[in-house]
């Protein structure tokens, strides 16, 4: 009688199969090049540097460096979320550990903004090393990187406080829990006020729109009063709390603060009709502000100002504005090279803006910090600075830098609109795509290539993605 074989095992081979899979990726594929073509072992210092500025000691665990900054490499290059990256780099490498979701996005926030802007300032210095980026030739613009956050008219915002404030005061203490309990009332009153403007509004006129708003606003002023009575009494206990207690106890005072300053210029709208000077437009982010672009189909945009410079060769430096009025064209057409006498030690021997940073007192500046040829494009019918072939060299890189910021915008980097709860977050996530957006595949590597005829090494182009590039 023959040997009857188990359903349960139907493994054919003798020995298992080994669970580790071996990957095989093509020599010439983007991340193959980019792990080649970056020096880790410098990025590793650059990052110890940076965690050092920031961490109060060295205590615990030493991290997985390497492993921490290929993923936030890696994620720079496309727009995934943390858990997509963790499975990912799962199923790229075959290491003995990688780094989970949580750890990758705490490992960013330790970056913040400013290590994510020195890491991309590595890689251009590097590219600049390399012979792929020219810094004797300059551009620069500004653009607006977009929040996700609603249209912030008044009701909006003082319907957000209250949702808001309720959902926080179940979870913040006994003293912010009472006050939740005791001002059920006022939410219930702020969401039908809230549900006649929505669905009504429109039919009724202005004068009883206006009195909706004037009753909403009743309301949450009435809940600020009792929120601030609330917050002094929870302030001696507020030690005692932990984890989200502590969490929810914070934002009920962010909360309290951004309606503190909200409320008076939605008075003043109510009163005048005028949008208040620094209107807060977000109550979960009070830092976001309104940046006037006089585009078609899209005049404001709300979120935060950047000033943008690209060298020649495609690379991009990113800066920040710390609030609405440091980086206008005016400001930032200065402020653009002295960041870079900055990085690179000089200043540009060509530079070129757009008419907004154009005066007199701009260029004569610029010429009195190295900068030989300005291009700064002049107002109306006075003549440029320069002239000939540098004059088109300039005008011609200028429209390069439109094409720059474009990409970065799109969808595949999320420099706009990103999945981010503070202004510092988006601001990482504004570097972030700049990051990602630096380091392209080359179309060859320099050891690939034969010389020129002359005997020099070939330059490497960086192939640049193919997206239909958005206006900034």
């Amino acid at each position: 009688m023959g040997t009857r074989r188990k359903r349960s095992n139907r493994q054919p081979e003798l020995f298992a199969r080994s669970m580790k899979p071996v990957i095989a990726i093509e020599t010439n594929h983007r991340l193959v090049r980019l792990t080649h073509e970056l020096d880790w072992t410098e990025l590793e210092e650059v990052v110890e540097e940076i965690r050092a500025r920031k961490l109060k000691n060295g205590a615990g665990r030493p991290p997985h460096l390497r492993a921490l900054i290929g993923a936030v490499v890696f994620r720079a290059t496309r727009r995934i979320t943390y858990r997509e990256t963790e499975d990912q780099i799962r199923g790229l490498t075959e290491s003995e550990w990688s780094p989970d979701a949580n750890t990758i996005q705490d490992f960013e926030e330790l970056l913040g903004e400013d290590g994510m802007k020195r890491l991309n300032e590595y890689v251009v210095t590097e590219a600049v090393e390399e012979k792929l980026a020219d810094p004797k030739v300059l551009v620069a613009d500004t653009t607006a990187q977009e929040a996700v956050i609603p249209y912030p008219n008044e009701m909006n915002l003082m319907a957000t406080f209250l949702t808001a404030i309720a959902a926080a005061s179940t979870r913040a203490g006994g003293a912010l829990k009472a006050f939740g309990a005791a001002m059920a009332t006022k939410f219930a009153a702020g969401k039908k006020r809230l549900r006649g403007f929505r669905l009504f509004a429109k039919e009724k006129s202005k004068q009883a729109r206006m009195k909706l708003t004037s009753e909403m606003t009743n309301v949450v002023e009435e809940v600020q009063r009792h929120l601030a009575r609330a917050l002094r009494a929870a302030e001696p206990h507020k030690q005692r709390l932990v984890k989200y207690a502590k969490v929810a106890h914070a934002k009920a005072k962010q909360l309290h603060d951004a309606m503190t300053k909200l409320l008076p210029q939605i008075r003043y709208w109510i009163k005048t009709g005028f949008v208040a000077a620094n209107k807060v437009i977000s109550i979960h982010i009070p830092e976001l502000y309104s940046i006037v672009r006089g585009k078609a189909g899209k005049k404001v945009e709300f979120g935060l100002h950047w000033g943008i410079s690209r060298l020649r060769g495609g690379f991009l430096l990113a800066r920040v504005a710390a609030n609405r009025r440091e980086l206008v064209d005016a400001r930032f057409a200065v402020t653009a090279v002295d960041d870079h006498i900055a990085l690179f030690g000089k200043a540009p021997r060509g530079y070129a803006y757009d008419r907004a940073g154009h005066s007199e007192e701009n260029v004569a500046l610029l010429k009195a910090k190295g900068v030989k040829h300005v291009g700064l494009a002049p107002r109306g019918r006075i003549k440029w600075s320069v002239r000939g072939a540098m004059k088109d060299k300039l005008v011609t890189e200028r429209a390069q830098v439109e094409a720059g910021i474009g990409t970065v915008k799109h969808s595949k980097y999320g420099f706009t609109k990103p999945a981010a709860r503070s202004a510092s977050a988006m601001a990482m996530c504004g570097q972030r795509a700049v990051l990602g957006f630096n380091p392209h595949e080359p179309v060859v590597s320099r050891s690939d290539h034969p010389p020129s005829p002359n005997g020099k090494p070939r330059r490497i182009r960086f192939r640049r993605p193919n997206f239909r590039a958005s206006s900034n």
